[in-house]
């Protein structure tokens, strides 16, 4: 991990695309129903706060292993959201 401010922009860029996914199948599916894709998108925000929160945190003593524990934690629930987008249907 480089730093903190790649590690923001990894969440950012990451979350911000799994939402925007979510708004195209919504507006190319207007006949159906939008709760599962709005839970979605609130499970990405609640997401994005959390882990912005945690790169945040001054607290922890080995930085390079907290950003690796958030990288990895990113990369699963990116996995689980884009799950959720694709079940989408």
């Amino acid at each position: 991990m480089a730093n903190k401010r790649d590690l923001k922009k990894d969440i950012n860029y990451v979350l911000g695309d799994i939402i925007e996914a979510v708004y195209v199948w919504e507006y190319t599916n207007t006949d159906k129903d939008t709760k599962a894709s709005s839970a979605i998108i609130d499970e990405a925000i609640e997401t994005f706060d959390d882990l912005i929160a945690k790169v945040n945190n001054r607290s922890v003593e080995d930085k390079k292993a907290h950003f690796k524990a958030i990288n990895q934690e990113l990369e699963v629930k990116g996995k689980e959201l884009i799950e959720k987008v694709n079940k989408l249907g």
